[in-house]
């Protein structure tokens, strides 16, 4: 059966429209208020959490320490190397470091040995009479 152009325009105009669903207005609120707090949490999250902005201050802190630590042990490592290079091919080096280090002597000299001596022990002062 073949219906009339005309009654399908009838149909379509008479039935109702339903609106596009729409949340409630305190959904949307709540949704709102939501996104909020969770921007905010992640904000001091980000600012005072375990890899937040402290945490990336104290390890920039710790970096500069541990550059100047390696730079220094670099300086001594390069001073011992010098020295030991020195003592391996300088022979008044390594008279100088066994004199110095376990008391040698050259034949002929002669060595003095000087004990300390304890200062004498001081009186007792006598109480100042008046």
């Amino acid at each position: 059966m073949i219906e009339d152009p005309g009654t399908q325009r009838a149909r379509r105009r008479a039935t109702p429209r339903t609106p596009p669903l729409r949340p409630k207005r305190h959904v949307r609120r709540f949704v709102q208020l939501a996104l909020v707090v969770l921007g905010v949490t992640l904000m001091i999250e980000s600012f005072f959490g375990s890899r937040g902005l402290a945490a990336l201050f104290d390890a920039r802190r710790q970096h500069a320490a541990l550059a100047a630590d390696l730079e220094r042990l670099q300086a001594e490592n390069a001073r011992l190397r010098a020295n030991a290079q020195r003592l391996r091919e300088d022979p008044r080096a390594i008279e100088e470091a066994a004199r110095r280090d376990l008391g040698y002597s050259a034949p002929g000299e002669k060595v003095f040995i000087i004990k300390d001596v304890r200062p004498a022990p001081t009186p007792p002062q006598p109480p100042a009479q008046k």
